[in-house]
């Protein structure tokens, strides 16, 4: 037998707990209703986290081609209700299958890639797309929390869909936000990875993939731009033996690519090297990794990566994030995080409607790391 409760993210149930309800209408905040199975309890031995923030991707703002200064309407309603959605979760109580206690307000949003829909496309009018969808993206995401509509600040990385090849708009816009970042205490020399700390935990940001493995030396399908090179690197000198809890973002899964080094296969055959991501796996040995985020697949997946298998019972916490606002459907998400100092707690914030309505997904990840 299962229970049916309520979210509201409204004014009200920011400061009560959740009660048996039928589905609440939409106005003064976002309420949907949800089904779930056994309440699952949180350890009591938890004190304050570290830190907590959004993790979010696949926004894939969309421009009109036939009007490429105006952007599309759909893709334009979705985005913008996702950020209201996000805006509205600080103070809301978490309902128990999913945890329980109440959002905290993030330290920032992390967001995974495919900022925009038109990167990986070329002509006058793709272009003219670009900079329209980019310019959408600043005024709903801003940088800084105070100069868009999120509140929060804004940490992004670059995916398939906004520079595949190493150069764009996109690229440009980031190397120029990176000057100015909240936090950010180590930028690559080519001014498109960067890392920050958040109270002891300290994260990076990589791009579309971590590569490339210099010892292979085949074409990439996508342009790595140093990224493995950085994180070797920024480890090194601002990780080292400090034991802190490390976060990485990446665009592309691991899941798909994690086979064996294999030096004979054909150039570009693989979105990711499969030799680029053993090397990607070798250069966190050492560290304690607490959490892998990616996008890209527009499917949620969790799993321990042991470098060889995604099916292992110990190794990486990985979290691949749902699509968050793509305009081609209704379902979307995005994770909640609480980070400790030696386990991380990850929650899913869903829709099924486009963000008229949202609700914690009944379930949650408590995961530990050494």
């Amino acid at each position: 037998m299962t229970e049916k409760n309520t979210i509201c993210l409204s004014a009200v149930l920011r400061r009560s707990f959740l009660k048996q309800s039928t589905s609440l209408a939409i106005g003064t905040g976002i309420c949907s209703p949800f089904t779930s199975g056994k309440s699952l309890e949180l350890s009591t031995d938890l004190k304050t986290p570290l830190t907590s923030f959004l993790v979010a991707g696949d926004t894939h703002f969309l421009a009109k081609k036939e009007e490429p200064d105006k952007m599309d309407p759909r893709s334009l309603e979705i985005c913008g209700r996702l950020v209201a959605s996000m805006n509205q979760l600080p103070g809301s109580v978490i309902p128990e299958p999913s945890g329980g206690g109440l959002v905290r307000k993030p330290d920032g949003l992390i967001h995974t890639g495919d900022i925009i829909d038109t990167g990986d496309k070329n002509g006058t009018v793709q272009e003219q797309m670009q900079q329209t969808e980019w310019n959408a993206f600043v005024q709903e995401y801003g940088l800084h929390g105070s100069d868009g509509r999120l509140r929060y600040p804004v940490y992004e990385v670059f995916g398939n869909h906004d520079a595949p090849h190493g150069r764009g708009l996109v690229l440009e816009k980031i190397q120029a936000r990176n000057k100015t970042r909240p936090n950010v205490m180590h930028v690559s020399s080519n001014g498109l990875h960067y890392s920050w700390n958040w109270g002891n935990a300290h994260f990076i940001n990589l791009g579309i993939i971590v590569g490339a493995e210099k010892s292979v030396s085949r074409r990439r399908r996508y342009a790595a731009l140093d990224s493995l090179e950085f994180l070797v690197s920024d480890l090194h000198s601002h990780v080292g033996d400090s034991g802190r809890p490390v976060i990485i973002t990446h665009h592309i899964d691991v899941s798909r690519y994690m086979g064996a080094c294999d030096t004979h296969k054909p150039a570009d055959s693989q979105e990711w090297d499969s030799c680029d991501v053993q090397a990607y796996y070798r250069a966190l040995n050492g560290y304690r990794i607490a959490a892998i985020f990616y996008g890209h697949t527009h499917v949620r997946d969790v799993f321990r990566w042991d470098g060889i298998s995604k099916n292992a019972t110990t190794g990486l916490n990985v979290f691949n994030a749902d699509n968050a606002s793509h305009f081609g459907g209704d379902a979307q998400a995005f994770f909640y995080v609480e980070l400790f100092e030696e386990q991380i707690i990850v929650r899913e914030f869903m829709t099924k409607n486009g963000w008229k309505s949202g609700a914690f997904s009944p379930h949650f990840w408590m995961r530990t790391f050494s």
